[in-house]
């Protein structure tokens, strides 16, 4: 993936700097979390899920559900959000989802979701943040 072709560009230290070490290895470096470990996977409010990279829109959370995957997942992105390409590691062949402004890896997604879409944007928590929408 060529990185330049992104907007949001930043060189591998700025990168580290404004990455935790866990959202790096995700985000930069095509890692997984653990299932389970991140709080948004059982976040249940009404909001916005953005990228930690770049804080672009990427989910909201009535295309949230449920997948009992261990991670969050979405069957449907913002329009425009997310990019997908070809992953052929560990011995698969799968379809990785990153963020269309920034590049950052977030996840997978598959072809076993619910309607209408049928997708599972299967997302590394770490890779977002939440924002609830505001009460009133």
């Amino acid at each position: 993936m060529d990185v330049a072709k992104f907007p949001v560009t930043h060189t591998d230290d700025e990168w580290r700097r404004l990455l935790t070490p866990e959202q790096y290895a995700v985000m930069r470096q095509h890692g997984t979390e653990r299932p389970g470990s991140c709080a948004l996977n059982y976040e249940k409010r009404d909001g916005t899920f953005s990228c930690a990279g770049c804080g672009q829109d990427l989910f909201v959370s009535r295309r949230k559900f449920e997948s009992g995957t261990g991670w969050p997942s979405f069957n449907d992105p913002v329009d425009g959000s997310v990019e997908v390409s070809v992953d052929r590691s560990y011995g698969m062949v799968r379809t990785e989802v990153h963020c269309s402004r920034c590049g950052s890896h977030l996840g997978h997604v598959f072809e076993d979701g619910p309607p209408p879409t049928g997708l599972r944007y299967c997302i590394n928590g770490v890779a977002m943040n939440f924002e609830p929408e505001a009460a009133g």
